[in-house]
C-alpha cells in the first residue's frame, strides 16, 4: 500500500510540474500563438475570398466569350468583334488569346488577310500567351502564307511546328505537304504525307485527307503521262506507215 501511495503522489507531482511548464510556456509564447492562429484564419479566409473572386471573373468572362461566338454565328460580326475587343485587355490570359484568335479567324474568312495576320502575330509573339495557343497562331499564319502562294515563308514558319512533341505537329506536316504540292514539288509533298501515314498517332481526319491527296496526286501524274504516251504511239504508227 505504501508503494502504491508513493506512485500516486509521484504522478500527481509530475502532472503539477507539467502544468507549471505549460503555464510558463503560455506566459512566454501565448500571444505569439494567438497571432499565428489569427494569421492562419485570415490567410485561409483571404484565399477563399480570392478564389471566389477569380471564379466569378472567369464565369463572367466565359459568358461574354460565348455571347460573342453566338453573335458571329447569327450574323452579327460587328457586335461580336466589339465584345471580344473589350474582353482582351481585362480577360484572363487564356480567354484573351482565344478572343484574338477568334477575331483573326473572322478577319481571315472575310478576306482581310493583313488584319488576320496581325492578330495571329500578336498571340504568337506575346510572351504571356499560352505556348499551345501561340503555336496555333503560328500554324494559322503558315496556312495563310500557303493560300498566298508563299512557299518559302510558309515552310519556314511550319517546319519548327512539325517536330516530334509539338502539339500541332500533325497539322504542320499536313500543311507542309500541301504547300509543297501547291508549289509543284510532288516528291517533297509525298514525303510529308507518307510520314503522317506511318505515324500511328496521326488523327484519323488528317489521315483520310492525306490519303485523298495522294490519290489526287497519282491521278494527276497519270494524266500528265497519258498525253505523252498517246504522242509516242502516234509516232510509232507514223513510223510503221513510212516503213510500208
Amino acid at each position: 500500500m505504501a508503494d502504491q501511495g508513493r506512485d500516486m503522489l509521484s504522478r500527481e507531482i509530475d502532472e503539477e510540474l507539467r502544468r507549471e511548464r505549460l503555464l510558463k510556456l503560455w506566459d512566454q509564447y501565448g500571444t505569439y500563438l494567438l497571432i499565428a492562429a489569427a494569421v492562419i484564419v485570415v490567410g485561409v479566409g483571404g484565399w477563399k475570398w480570392y478564389e471566389s473572386r477569380q471564379l466569378a471573373a472567369a464565369e463572367s468572362t466565359s459568358l461574354q466569350y460565348i455571347i460573342a461566338l453566338r453573335d458571329y454565328a447569327i450574323g452579327k460580326p460587328e457586335e461580336a468583334t466589339k465584345n471580344l475587343e473589350n474582353l482582351v485587355p481585362k480577360a484572363p490570359r487564356g480567354y484573351a488569346d482565344l478572343s484574338r484568335l477568334r477575331m483573326a479567324a473572322y478577319e481571315r474568312s472575310s478576306g482581310n488577310i493583313p488584319e488576320a495576320i496581325g492578330l495571329y502575330t500578336e498571340v504568337a509573339n506575346d510572351s504571356s500567351s499560352d505556348p499551345i495557343l501561340a503555336d496555333y497562331a503560328r500554324l494559322q499564319i503558315g496556312a495563310v502564307k500557303i493560300d498566298a502562294g508563299d512557299f518559302t515563308d510558309a515552310k519556314n514558319r511550319l517546319t519548327p511546328l512539325s517536330v516530334d512533341g509539338n502539339a500541332w505537329r500533325h497539322s504542320a506536316r499536313e500543311l507542309l505537304g500541301v504547300a509543297a504540292y501547291k508549289a509543284g514539288r510532288p516528291a517533297e509533298a509525298r514525303n510529308h504525307f507518307q510520314r503522317l501515314l506511318s505515324d500511328p498517332t496521326t488523327p484519323p481526319g488528317i489521315t483520310e485527307r492525306v490519303k485523298v491527296l495522294l490519290v489526287v496526286m497519282a491521278q494527276e501524274e497519270q494524266a500528265s503521262v497519258l498525253p505523252a504516251l498517246d504522242l509516242l504511239r502516234s509516232f510509232e504508227k507514223s513510223d510503221k506507215k513510212d516503213g510500208k
